[in-house]
């Protein structure tokens, strides 16, 4: 439930369409709402302008069937993230207009208008092809928020020219993602290019030294560009939730 929909039942109970009753059943959940497994966080929509997001892995297939259907009773939009084509084949029984995005592995219901500001956008830029699963998580996170997101893919350090070539978009984007795995190097490129805050997400992607993105997320711990941020290793959802609260900053 977000300011729109309590207003409208404000508005609604002083025009006497609503009585005192009735205000108070549609308010009562407002704090959370008890599913035993799972307590649904409805105010969250109220505190930071968007839905509580479901982070699926570790959670069964009904656990995540059930969260979805609650929420989506609450609020329009939803977003569910760490998701198996199973999760999403048994949401959609129940949410027939659910969608699917199989490489970022997110469910997402999309319902109510989506503004977006087409004057500030939010660029995405990945080094490798393998680090598409976490940049499309960034990107599909931020645009139901609210934002216009451009992507830029494929430019890793290992061929900088590609990156160069894409100088025009750097300079407009108001804020920029920098996904990478292997040594994570390209966060600390794109930092030095660019004038607006840079949020590096290191990828799990690399051969045994990487040690699971540890290397990489130590990489951009550890750069000398000034203005970059780094989320933890895959963490695209918070790198675009981030990029999303800078972006509509005003």
């Amino acid at each position: 439930m977000d300011l729109d929909a309590v207003s409208e039942v404000l508005r609604d109970f002083h025009a006497d369409k609503l009585s005192e009753k009735e205000v108070l059943e549609k308010l009562k959940i407002l704090p959370y709402e008890d599913l035993h497994f799972a307590k649904i966080d409805h105010h969250r929509a109220l505190r930071q302008g968007f839905p509580e997001v479901v982070y699926c892995q570790g959670k069964t297939v009904d656990q995540v069937v059930q969260i979805v259907e609650c929420l989506t009773k609450q609020n329009n939009n939803i977003l569910a993230t760490r998701a198996t084509k199973e999760m999403y084949t048994a949401v959609q029984v129940v949410i027939p207009d659910a969608e699917y995005y199989d490489i970022a592995k997110i469910i997402m219901v999309r319902r109510g208008e989506i503004k977006v500001d087409d004057d500030r956008f939010i660029l995405i830029v990945s080094a490798g092809t393998s680090d598409m699963p976490v940049a499309e998580e960034a990107a599909l996170t931020a645009e139901i928020m609210g934002n216009k997101v451009q992507r830029v893919y494929d430019v890793g350090v290992a061929g900088i020219h590609r990156l160069l070539a894409q100088q025009d978009v750097l300079q407009k984007a108001n804020v920029v993602i920098v996904v990478a795995g292997m040594e994570g190097a390209l966060a600390s490129v794109v930092g030095g290019l660019v004038a607006k805050p840079v949020i590096a997400v290191p990828t799990s992607v690399g051969y045994g030294a990487n040690f699971g993105g540890l290397a990489a997320l130590l990489s951009m711990l550890n750069s000398c560009a000034a203005g970059i941020a780094v989320v933890n290793i895959d963490n695209g959802f918070g790198a675009g939730r981030l990029a999303s609260m800078i972006n509509s900053m005003r």
